[in-house]
């Protein structure tokens, strides 16, 4: 219901003394900011392979929009390092190094464990019981064998580790977070092929050794857990690279 006001209509649900001609408007979301959301939505979620080729028509095509803000977009991820330029103007995910492997499995572990600790203090039974409800959920994913269930499976590990992340307070962390799982996604993509191939532990069982950790409050063993869950996806890819250079060594 709506209520005449000094200076104009007002909503009665308002809160008393606050007038809708004193709010801010709120600006529309650009065509570009939709097509670099869902780019960017795509590389975390491992939708490219490291050494795919972007190009510009075939991505404007897929978005069903114009080149202009697929360009744009593309550019930004480049400045983000989720992308990295080429000769002939058109991007690519970034190959998988040593180097690069090394680099951001330190600085996950880093900046992840960080936002754990400061978590810590703050997680209520209620955000414990959401993260047992997101593995549980992911558990059953796992369960359908046979299935295409990556993007699944992928949406499910995000909103485990974000959630968690969330209850740290820490939006400047939180957007370093976020860059690094942008760079990683590729990454996480072959890992989860070669575990495929090759099977061990289920997918979830530190994030499990992980609740359990934080449920006691256990710190040190919520940062090994958390450790544990990052590197295993690196050192996987590891593993395959050393059985590559060894054929290298073998029949070069």
């Amino acid at each position: 219901m709506e209520m005449k006001s000094k200076g104009g209509w007002r909503n009665e649900s308002m809160p008393a003394g606050v007038d809708e001609q004193t709010l801010s408007p709120v600006g529309r979301e650009t065509l570009q900011d939709r097509v670099y959301a869902e780019l960017r939505k795509s590389l975390v979620n491992g939708m490219f392979a490291a050494g795919d080729v972007l190009r510009i028509v075939d991505l404007a095509d897929r978005l069903q929009t114009s080149t202009m803000p697929v360009r744009e977009a593309l550019g930004r991820l480049v400045s983000e390092k989720a992308l990295e330029s080429l000769p002939n103007r058109s991007v690519r995910v970034p190959l998988i190094t040593r180097a690069r492997l090394d680099d951001l499995a330190r600085a996950r572990i880093l900046i992840e464990g960080r936002m754990v600790s400061l978590a810590l203090p703050h997680l209520t039974h209620e955000d414990l019981g959401i993260l047992r409800k997101v593995n549980t959920d992911c558990d059953a994913a796992f369960e359908q064998h046979g299935k295409d269930i990556g993007h699944v499976t992928s949406a499910l590990n995000q909103r485990f580790h974000f959630h968690l992340y969330g209850v740290a307070r820490s939006p400047v962390l939180l957007s370093i977070v976020e860059s690094l799982w942008l760079q990683s996604g590729a990454i996480i993509r072959q890992a989860a092929q070669i575990h495929d191939e090759q099977g061990g532990l289920a997918a979830t069982d530190h994030h499990w050794a992980l609740i359990s950790a934080l449920e006691e409050r256990h710190e040190e063993a919520a940062l090994t857990s958390l450790a544990n869950d990052i590197s295993r996806s690196f050192d996987l890819i590891r593993g395959r690279l050393d059985a590559q250079e060894r054929v290298d060594v073998r029949y070069g």
